[in-house]
């Protein structure tokens, strides 16, 4: 059984380093994988080193006759049993490069969709699709709820993360930002949509409030500017600003150095309207850094309805503030659950884990 993996893009984000990890481990857990990128990005040469076949190709419209040419002939060369698409545009290049075989097709749904076209596009490959994977409950729910899909094309696969590649042990970003040794690093890893999904807003208001409480305390934001996320920047800066707090929230934009990041932050937050099931919550519950987290299906689903971070009311910048405070005023419980976010991280969203699912799954549509 021979399997092609498809993205869109290689910039760096949630579902390319999961199917980076996938491509890293396919060979040690016995999954015969081919991979596809129909555009570039930064982390091309990371996946040209990872161990499975790469087919790069070019995409050049919307839906691009051409490009459907090539995976046709990709997948007839490879002898390509089923072909798995993590993104709207490379599945309906998939489906209709497979049209007419007994190839079979899986779409990986990682958080909601917004906007007419990807919404029309994912409505239309749901029913022709061989499997739909949802990466969690909560995602599921709310595909449900609000896009009236069928829950029982679906199942839910969780994503999984190589712990590997989270080791560190350089300096770290209070060097890299001059701060002092006592610095403490509140942080959050998420790119400036213009879609209502990271909310970075509550998150800066929630900082500006407990700022004079903790005098040590800074704030890091990682993360890319998306088309149409200027407003949301702006603000965030505005707010930043207003506080007198530029020279304590910084603003480092998109980063390669993962690892670094990770294990430099002392409290991570993931303030989010909706998720899928988060790769960077996963990269630091394997990195055992507490969590806070916005009371949202996924969230409360990957801490165990809370057991493994601290959650707050989405939205609620006081609340927020709180836990803030509450954690960084106590190292003694940082380090209790973060090391508790390790234990069941590791059992529940191990790449092993996520692979050998994929695996069952796959088995099944070729019995």
């Amino acid at each position: 059984m021979k399997v092609l993996h498809i993205l869109d893009s290689l910039n760096r984000g949630g579902v390319e380093m999961l199917t980076l990890d996938v491509c890293r481990n396919a060979k040690r857990n016995a999954l015969d994988l081919v991979f596809a990128a129909t555009g570039g990005g930064t982390l091309e040469a990371d996946f040209r080193d990872a161990g499975v076949d790469l087919y790069r190709f070019h995409r050049r419209f919307p839906i691009d006759p051409v490009l459907v040419t090539k995976l046709r002939n990709l997948i007839v060369k490879e002898k390509i049993d089923i072909v798995h698409s993590h993104q709207a545009v490379a599945g309906i290049h998939a489906y209709l490069a497979t049209r007419g075989t007994d190839v079979k097709n899986v779409l990986t749904f990682h958080g909601f969709y917004s906007g007419l076209k990807e919404r029309s596009t994912m409505n239309f490959l749901i029913p022709r699709m061989s499997a739909n994977v949802s990466c969690s409950n909560g995602l599921l729910e709310w595909l449900v709820e609000s896009e009236k899909v069928d829950a029982k094309r679906f199942q839910v696969i969780y994503n999984g993360v190589d712990a590997k590649r989270l080791k560190y042990d350089g300096d770290g970003l209070s060097e890299e930002l001059n701060l002092p040794d006592d610095a403490l690093l509140f942080g959050m890893v998420a790119h400036f949509y213009a879609a209502q999904r990271k909310d970075q807003i509550t998150l800066c208001r929630a900082f500006a409030e407990i700022a004079s409480e903790l005098p040590n305390a800074h704030l890091i934001l990682v993360g890319g500017m998306e088309a149409g996320g200027e407003e949301k920047y702006e603000q965030c800066v505005t707010i930043c600003r207003e506080a007198g707090l530029l020279d304590r929230v910084h603003f480092l934009g998109r980063r390669n150095d993962v690892a670094k990041v990770v294990n430099s932050l002392d409290i991570h937050v993931f303030s989010s309207l909706h998720e899928g099931l988060p790769i960077a919550l996963i990269e630091a519950m394997l990195s055992k850094k507490p969590c806070v987290l916005s009371d949202i299906a996924p969230y409360r689903e990957a801490s165990n309805g809370g057991k493994y971070a601290e959650i707050f009311e989405t939205q609620n910048t006081d609340e927020l503030a709180e836990k803030l405070k509450k954690l960084g005023g106590d190292v003694g419980l940082r380090n209790e659950l973060g090391s508790r976010a390790y234990d069941f991280a590791q059992k529940t969203f191990n790449i092993e884990s996520h692979i050998k699912n994929l695996k069952t799954l796959y088995t099944s549509l070729r019995s």
